[in-house]
């Protein structure tokens, strides 16, 4: 009954006589209570009374139900049965990890490389159609996972993502090229790269522009996130004594980042918190959304028939009862 709907649901406007209807009733039930005098009723007391008495009113009863049953039959219920045919074309998806040792610090919860990693994976579960893949970089880059449409894969390869895989440094520009070089093949229409950083360009062989340059020219389209507190930001040391921790000064290159990101038909975010990361994870979700072709087909089918059975079952039901069982004599 959950997929029933109308053809004419202004018929139920026709439900209105129903109460009407019921205190016409009620007010003609009391003028209908015949009178007798006589000197005592103690001779009626012990009287059995009839199950006449308790039932009287179910005439009305199935008058009533037929009323609202023929009301139904007049909205023309019908019951539809659909189906689509979706057609999805997935965009081709490279996440660039910065890995350097500044991502320890723990201006975000439980540090900044874990909370990347968190972020990153409830934005790939939100995308199944998509191809992902992963690259990380320090003073080198990495392709740790090549673009793919087992997210599984990707998954358990990013939480294999750990302090120390590289050398240190930050070398945006060799994170940039790497992915830029994994994706340009794609056939996809749509080709993303997603690079986060922490801080300022300062190791490899390729400057952050030009990785930028060659993106545009293969049609890559790249959002940039800068990835710290504004000010200070806690950072553990490791000492003879045990781990120790030193405030140091937060250093983005935003101007760069924002250069990246304007040279490519991207966008530039600032996160100074994991709650602001997850909510620029989802903007970019939002923008880069698969393209859905919906065909559907529905097929309709008149349900009118139960109702109005049971209207012409309550209806016999009053006739035969009012003149069997109630019939009044003259």
């Amino acid at each position: 009954m959950s997929d029933i709907t109308f053809l004419h649901p202004y018929f139920f406007w026709l439900l209105l006589i129903v109460p009407i209807y019921i205190a016409w009733y009620v007010w003609k039930q009391k003028g209908l209570q015949a009178s007798l005098q006589i000197s005592s009723i103690k001779a009626f007391a012990k009287a059995p009374i009839s199950k006449k008495v308790y039932f009287r009113h179910s005439l009305f009863a199935f008058r009533m139900l037929t009323i609202i049953l023929l009301i139904v039959v007049l909205a023309r219920p019908q019951s539809s049965n659909s189906f689509r045919n979706e057609i999805t074309e997935g965009i081709d998806i490279m996440m660039a990890l910065d890995i350097s040792g500044s991502m320890m610090a723990e201006d975000f919860k439980p540090n900044r490389l874990e909370a990347a990693k968190d972020v990153a994976t409830d934005f790939i579960k939100g995308r199944p159609n998509d191809k992902i893949g992963m690259v990380i970089y320090a003073a080198e880059s990495f392709t740790q996972c090549p673009l793919t449409t087992d997210h599984t894969v990707l998954h358990n390869l990013m939480q294999d993502i750990t302090f120390g895989m590289l050398e240190d440094g930050t070398a945006i520009g060799m994170g940039l090229a790497t992915a830029v070089q994994r994706i340009k093949d794609s056939d996809a229409k749509s080709k993303v790269i997603i690079l986060l950083s922490d801080g300022e360009n300062n190791r490899g062989e390729i400057a952050p522009r030009t990785a930028a340059e060659i993106a545009k020219t293969f049609g890559v389209r790249v959002y940039t996130v800068g990835v710290g507190t504004i000010g200070m930001a806690p950072m553990p040391m490791q000492t003879v004594f045990g781990t120790k921790y030193q405030n140091v000064e937060v250093k983005i290159d935003e101007e760069l980042l924002q250069d990246i990101a304007d040279m490519t038909g991207g966008q530039y975010f600032r996160a100074t918190n994991k709650e602001k990361l997850k909510e620029i994870y989802a903007e970019i979700d939002k923008m880069e959304k698969t393209r859905i072709e919906v065909k559907e087909y529905t097929k309709r089918k008149e349900e009118y028939l139960l109702f109005a059975l049971l209207a012409g079952l309550f209806l016999l039901l009053e006739v035969f009862l009012r003149n069997t069982v109630f019939r009044n004599l003259p």
